[in-house]
């Protein structure tokens, strides 16, 4: 079995994957292939779910057949296999299944070479990513489509290109996505984090403290993004804060859609951002008649060219609270950075205290968070926890905790007991998940020898 090393159709290394568990998953994926369908496939695809610190991962395995018959199957049984016609992609966007998260990276692939018709294919996929967890399951398979696409076609794509073809692809969906989970999934690379910025697309290295370790815990709440409304809700109000910090500002509103937009536009900092939010933006939350009012427009202009169709009916928008989460967040993102760069002999707490800044945002102004979380984020604290946070979407999924090493052990089993283990001494339901992770390497097609 060959490594490819790049995302074109040429540059190998290696006869075998120098991970040797990822290897026996693939030689099982390769077995359960050939007893699916009764050949074996030609490639196989991996790609890493949400955060290059979490080893989680999609496999796909893959054989391009002659006929123009799409075939999905998952080992899990609980996602149905699927059919299609590969000359006709369908996705529904009110039925957040399964398959048509594959369906958005092949598409995306297929619209970006202007394709009419692709040729069908049997595929097989496998993932130890909890489904619903906020370590994006979903945009790992978006990746992992648009990778097979790619693979199958034999075409050359940059990893910044295939991560911004499947961000966009994957809003096939129905979700107001950005791009970091796509992103982090093609550009990590194992041992370092990574900072990523956009417009242009960049991945910085980030060299993590040594004497720590980042453990992920499931808080057992699934969230599926796509489902609700949600995260659409949250990113209209980010949009619409953007444009009347923008018409504050006398810039060209209309045209602006992101916070970072006006940020840039204005060349100011994050903090003087934090200033101008709280001069330009009020506390009590906005109906849509003040927007308008704000704005100059009719609440038909807000609905038919601002809203999305499913954040048509909401009622208030709390545009001064996403927009400090939003800042002030971004000013953390970049602290953190820099105080892994300077390495303070207390790093390790000051990453920590940022940590715990940024779950305190999430729960009370961008309102991402839930009890169980909350519950979760306090669990990990007591038990040696320097700093701990929700991680993904929010309204459920998993938090990330940033532990001293030495108190690795008995922070596993502490949290362990106070949060998983029934008071009866049995364990909460098998998705409980809790697990110490390092940053690992991005997406990757093996080749079948």
């Amino acid at each position: 079995m060959k490594v490819r090393d790049s995302l074109g159709p040429e540059a190998f290394r290696g006869e075998k994957a120098d991970m040797p568990v990822l290897y026996d998953r693939l030689l099982k994926l390769k077995e359960m292939f050939n007893s699916k369908f009764g050949s074996i496939p030609k490639f196989y695809v991996r790609a890493p779910g949400r955060v290059n610190l979490i080893e989680q991962d999609l496999l796909i395995a893959v054989e391009p057949v002659e006929t123009y018959t799409l075939q999905l199957a998952n080992t899990n049984p609980l996602y149905p296999d699927f059919s299609t016609s590969a000359t006709n992609i369908q996705i529904d966007k009110t039925k957040p299944l399964w398959h048509n998260y594959f369906l958005c990276g092949l598409k995306g692939i297929q619209e970006h070479f202007g394709l009419s018709n692709l040729t069908g294919m049997n595929c097989l996929v496998d993932g130890n990513i909890p489904p619903r967890s906020g370590l994006s399951s979903s945009s790992a398979l978006v990746c992992c489509a648009g990778l097979v696409t790619l693979t199958v076609l034999g075409m050359n794509l940059t990893k910044v290109e295939l991560a911004e073809i499947c961000a966009k692809s994957e809003r096939y969906i129905g979700t107001e996505g950005g791009g970091m989970d796509q992103s982090i999934s093609f550009l990590a690379e194992e041992g370092t984090a990574k900072l990523i910025e956009f417009s242009p697309l960049r991945a910085t290295n980030v060299n993590l403290p040594s004497g720590a370790v980042f453990v992920i815990a499931n808080s057992c709440v699934e969230m599926n993004k796509a489902a609700t409304s949600h995260f659409n809700i949250r990113v209209m109000e980010c949009r619409l804060a953007a444009k009347l910090l923008a018409k504050y500002k006398s810039l060209q509103w209309d045209k602006v859609l992101q916070l970072e937009e006006v940020q840039a536009k204005l060349g100011i900092s994050l903090e003087e951002m934090l200033l101008v939010t709280e001069d330009a933006l009020h506390p009590e939350p906005y109906s849509p008649e003040e927007i308008c009012r704000c704005l100059g427009i009719t609440l038909e202009e807000l609905r038919t060219q601002i809203l999305s169709p499913n954040t048509h009916d909401v009622l208030i928008f709390k545009l001064y609270q996403r927009a400090k989460h939003v800042y002030s967040e971004a000013a953390r993102v970049l602290q953190f950075k820099k105080i892994c760069e300077e390495a303070p002999e207390n790093t390790v707490q000051l990453l920590g205290e940022l940590m715990n800044q940024s779950h305190m945002s999430c729960r009370d102004m961008y309102e991402c968070s839930c009890p169980e979380l909350d519950q979760l984020v306090n669990i990990c604290r007591k038990f040696g926890a320097e700093g701990s946070r929700l991680t993904g979407a929010g309204w459920g999924g998993c938090t990330v905790s940033i532990v001293p090493a030495d108190k690795l052990t008995s922070f596993l089993a502490n949290v362990h007991k106070a949060y998983y283990q029934r008071s009866d001494g049995s364990l909460a339901p098998e998705k409980q998940s809790l697990f110490a992770t390092k940053p690992g390497g991005g997406a990757l097609v093996f080749l079948e020898a």
